[in-house]
């Protein structure tokens, strides 16, 4: 049946009208950390966005450190992540625009039930893991510039240290995998709270430290910058930002893991500052 150009441009614009039109590139590529996949939550966020937007979401799960080299070349249209001071560079060197705080959790270090370098109880990041090394009790780190293994490089910092030896192991790998490793192997971890209750029924570790103000974890989203990348989907990315930040997403992240867990995974922290969550 002939249809003519004009009947079939409108029905084109009436079906993708949500997405701004027909011709749009409709993949939107996450560069994100591994804890918002490892812990399931953006397997109730991302169908959400999808069924509203018509966007189709690629996502890229591996450490922020990488997340952000993603951006930096242009390979990645959002992102996703939790290193704020490295966030803050990238926006600086105009690789992202429109960074905004989502959420956030914290850190603790959990490790086996026996503490061999009797640390639980303890809220000093920085000593605790200064007994860890002078116990060289096991230590699994990510090893992955990931925004975990920043955070726990600022702690041996804090120390005075630079771990080294058998004792202290770097797995090279994502925050669920390295939590498994640590099961294994009887060591300690630096985790987010929320990969760390996602995996809880696969481990026998136990929370050991935690209430460092160092600990604090904060997720932000950022769009790849289309002036510096001009390929990027700018559009999806916008509305992916829009859309982590909405009321309906928000509570979502609210809610996330309370049934399953007692306590949810997650704080939502849409149109607060970091100075606000820090003081």
């Amino acid at each position: 049946m002939f249809v003519s150009r004009r009947v079939a441009g409108l029905i084109c614009l009436s079906v993708l009208l949500s997405v701004a039109g027909c011709g749009q590139n409709l993949d939107v590529i996450l560069a994100t950390t591994t804890s918002t996949q490892d812990s399931g939550l953006l397997d109730d966020l991302l169908p959400m966005f999808e069924e509203q937007t018509g966007y189709r979401v690629k996502t890229i799960a591996v450490g922020t450190g990488e997340a952000l080299a993603m951006g930096s070349r242009g390979n990645a249209d959002v992102l996703l992540a939790h290193a704020p001071p490295r966030e803050k560079e990238m926006v600086e060197a105009g690789y992202v625009v429109n960074r905004q705080i989502v959420m956030h959790n914290d850190f603790l270090i959990v490790g086996p039930e026996g503490d061999p370098a009797g640390i639980h109880g303890s809220t000093d990041g920085a000593e605790s893991v200064s007994k860890i090394a002078e116990a060289e009790a096991r230590f699994a780190s990510r090893g992955d510039n990931s925004g975990t293994h920043f955070r726990e490089q600022s702690l041996w910092e804090a120390a005075g240290l630079v771990p080294d030896g058998e004792w202290y192991i770097s797995t090279g790998q994502g925050m669920g995998a390295t939590l498994m490793v640590s099961a294994e192997l009887g060591a300690y971890t630096l985790t987010d709270r929320g990969t760390y209750l996602a995996t809880l029924n696969r481990t026998n570790l136990v929370p050991h430290v935690e209430g460092d103000p160092l600990f604090l974890n904060i997720y932000s989203v950022m769009e790849v910058n289309p002036d510096s990348f001009p390929n990027v989907n700018s559009s999806g990315a916008k509305a992916f930002g829009q859309f982590l930040l909405g009321s309906e997403a928000q509570e979502v992240i609210r809610v996330f893991g309370v049934e399953q867990y007692g306590q949810p995974l997650f704080i939502p922290d849409a149109g607060k500052s970091e100075d606000s969550l820090t003081h």
